[in-house]
């Protein structure tokens, strides 16, 4: 299953937000997904689901916690028995430890999973873990990119978007509009500026813009985040048309959470 492709944050940057953060999620359009809501069955969560695996790409809890989830691209390590990356961004989402002491936990399970990049917030800080990483690290201030290789890996969007989102975010005032705005460049880089992550050159281009268009397979959210040291959370998430839909659609929520005190 592929995972959200590109994550821009903004962390501990802004006097009024410690997080600020625009992202796609890349997936196959026939994969059922549900849109972002409060989920029935665990009330506290705020985020999109994925109808086949149960778990999520990205959200936030009520408690103030905050995770995100990407694949990292290694074709050749995949495996048919591998259980489902969604919930390692769920579970956090449920309550339980703390960010640092549940990647912990997730690092000796590792082995169980494809590739992924997991990033957990709650009130001790922003964590980030990579099973094809060296460990759990402490994520500095500043601005951050995350696509399918580890944390601030320079791949061409990374860097695009990495720029755009420093200008975004540097207003006094943060509007999501811009910020989902920042995620539609559909242009490509030069070849010579590609990754090679073992997919082949013509798939290194399709999966290379900050939004991709291609067939049976793209950009099918974009989503905005802020929040604000008082726990204050704005998410707002735009899907786009696919498998018989035929408009734009954009969910807007804006909840209060614990009080973030990084």
């Amino acid at each position: 299953m592929q995972r959200m492709c590109l994550i821009l944050f903004s962390y501990c940057r802004h006097p009024d937000y410690p997080l600020i953060l625009a992202a796609n999620r890349d997936e196959f359009l026939t994969r059922p997904t549900a849109p972002l809501d409060f989920w029935k069955d665990h009330p506290t969560i705020l985020a999109g689901r994925d109808l086949k695996g149960g778990g999520t790409w990205m959200g936030v809890s009520r408690s103030g916690r905050f995770a995100a989830l990407t694949n990292y691209r290694d074709p050749a390590s995949l495996r048919p028995d591998a259980a489902s990356r969604g919930r390692l961004a769920a579970d956090f989402l449920k309550d339980g430890p703390a960010a640092r002491p549940y990647l912990k936990r997730i690092h000796k399970l590792g082995p169980d999973y494809d590739g992924f990049n997991l990033l957990v917030m709650d009130a001790t800080g922003l964590f980030h873990y990579s099973n094809r990483g060296t460990g759990i690290t402490a994520v500095a201030p500043g601005i951050h990119g995350l696509s399918n290789a580890l944390l601030d890996t320079p791949w061409p969007k990374v860097e695009k978007g990495k720029a755009a989102l420093k200008r975004a975010a540097s207003a006094e005032e943060i509007d999501p509009e811009s910020l989902l705005n920042l995620l539609q460049d559909s242009s490509r880089p030069p070849d010579h500026q590609l990754p090679d992550t073992g997919v082949g050159f013509e798939k290194e281009r399709q999966l290379s813009p900050v939004f991709i268009v291609s067939e049976g397979y793209g950009t099918r959210t974009s989503s905005a985040l802020l929040m604000d040291r008082e726990g204050r959370v704005v998410f707002w998430e735009r899907t786009f048309p696919h498998e018989g839909e035929s408009a734009v659609a954009t969910r807007r929520f804006c909840i209060q959470t614990e009080a973030i005190r990084s």
